[in-house]
């Protein structure tokens, strides 16, 4: 990747039947991925794993890593198994019931929620099969609730429900989601999403239970509902970053309120310094067509002129036809956007330490030096993300460290770009080694003028910055 084409914007590729293969996931890590996504609603463990294999494999050879990010399935709601699909017509009348029995009247939907009935008032939206599908409570009688259908289609088994404005009393963290989070443990994963996170309750229980292995994955929030909304300050404040899950909280919420939620999402993650990414329907379109459309590349482009972090694919890249091509679209759009100014979020940035101070002034440094790069020499990428939260602008962060899931961890990292190196007890070698891997692996010359930053470039381990050539 050479200095000129160097994107700022992460991309996170949900892996699928169309991309479950080795080749197609050196295609698109050639292409611009740098995460994979493993979505345990669909994937099981002998399938996930083989996707760790092939991306360590890759990962031997690539010039930088990919990182695994695992998304649990998180509580859910689901309608009953049906014989064969049946058609809701818009303006009839149907029932809802929790009942155990078989029911395979056309007018009686089963949706597995003990609580629907108590949860329910007379006047409340349910929807079915992610927003296609929507009733309206009319009456409650015993374990049935009366609806109107506002939206037809047809109905199969086992679809996905949604209660909007309403509390689900289901666990933050279901028994399959405990067996998902120790199988990515054991593979060792970077990334933990977990789904559905309404409160900080639910990441501490995570922390929990990940044990001593909390300090080696770190772990995302998806907001998906009104009530994590309301609560992203607390949640931004344990979670490491935050994903604006647009699915399911299109759903939750006011979908014409969509977009300043997004906005107020990450604009939290950037006062907090925490990791963002936007995900859902960002090149939906291409699931099937070879080409966006316009108002899908607006969209991404508003996402990073945001700062976020990266941007996901889901079904793009999972079942569709075209899973390279969005991914070089994503780059390309990027690229694009990142010559724009974005809307500096990062000013609001809230400095909890003193190190956050010296990573301002090393960015600071870095844009009226006018210098090809900002150098980071960590052990566990604490500085590099300090840097990050800075939201550099035209000059890319070149993380080294010595440790390996740091290095896979940090390309998370709006800008950064890790290599994994030895460190020498003289400061001055590891930097010349820094230099030399640049010098090969990422465009820069001889002469090029850097600013370094690190806590192991002087004896007494201090924080220092320095100016350098290269």
């Amino acid at each position: 990747m050479s200095q000129q084409n160097f994107r700022r914007t992460k991309i996170i590729c949900t892996i699928g039947p169309a991309t479950a293969n080795y080749q197609m996931l050196e295609k698109l890590a050639a292409a611009g991925m740098n995460i994979v996504r493993l979505n345990m609603s669909h994937a099981t463990h002998d399938s996930a794993a083989q996707i760790v294999q092939w991306v360590r494999t890759i990962n031997r050879k690539a010039r930088y890593p990919v990182a695994i990010l695992l998304d649990t399935q998180g509580p859910e709601i689901r309608t009953g198994d049906l014989e064969k699909p049946i058609e809701l017509k818009s303006g009839e009348v149907v029932e809802l019931t929790v009942l155990d029995e078989t029911d395979v009247e056309h007018t009686s939907i089963r949706i597995h929620y003990n609580e629907l009935i108590t949860s329910v008032v007379v006047g409340d939206r349910i929807t079915v099969d992610n927003g296609l599908m929507n009733f309206k409570v009319l009456e409650k009688h015993g374990g049935r609730l009366k609806c109107s259908v506002l939206d037809g289609g047809m109905l199969g088994s086992k679809r996905h429900v949604n209660l909007p404005g309403i509390r689900v009393n289901l666990p933050a963290i279901t028994e399959k989601d405990i067996k998902d989070i120790n199988f990515g443990v054991s593979q060792g994963v970077d990334f933990i999403a977990l789904s559905f996170v309404r409160a900080a309750s639910d990441i501490h229980q995570l922390r929990e239970l990940l044990g001593e292995k909390a300090q080696a994955i770190s772990i995302i929030a998806k907001i998906e509902d009104q009530e994590g909304v309301a609560n992203k300050e607390e949640i931004a404040e344990v979670a490491d970053g935050l994903m604006v899950a647009r699915g399911d909280l299109g759903i939750e919420t006011n979908i014409s309120e969509m977009p300043n939620t997004q906005r107020e999402l990450v604009r939290t993650t950037a006062v907090k310094g925490r990791r963002s990414i936007v995900a859902t329907h960002l090149l939906e379109s291409m699931i099937n067509n070879p080409i966006p459309t316009r108002a899908e590349v607006t969209d991404v482009a508003n996402a990073i002129y945001e700062g976020v972090d990266a941007i996901m694919l889901s079904g793009e890249t999972g079942i569709g036809l075209h899973p390279v091509r969005c991914v070089e679209q994503l780059h390309e759009i990027a690229m694009a956007s990142e010559r724009f100014p974005g809307l500096g979020f990062e000013t609001q940035l809230i400095a909890r330490n003193d190190k956050q101070f010296i990573a301002k002034s090393a960015v600071d440094l870095a844009h009226a030096t006018q210098a090809r790069g900002i150098i980071v020499i960590t052990r566990r990428g604490i500085m590099a993300d300090q840097v990050t939260n800075c939201n550099p602008v035209d000059v890319p962060v070149f993380a080294f460290t010595n440790i390996s899931h740091t290095r896979r961890r940090l390309m998370l990292n709006r800008s950064v770009y890790s290599f994994r190196t030895a460190f020498s007890n003289d400061p001055e070698k590891t930097l010349q080694i820094a230099f030399t891997v640049l010098k090969d692996r990422a465009g820069l010359n001889s002469g090029d003028k850097v600013v370094v930053i690190s806590d192991i470039l002087a004896e007494s381990k201090v924080d220092a910055i320095q100016l350098r050539r290269l």
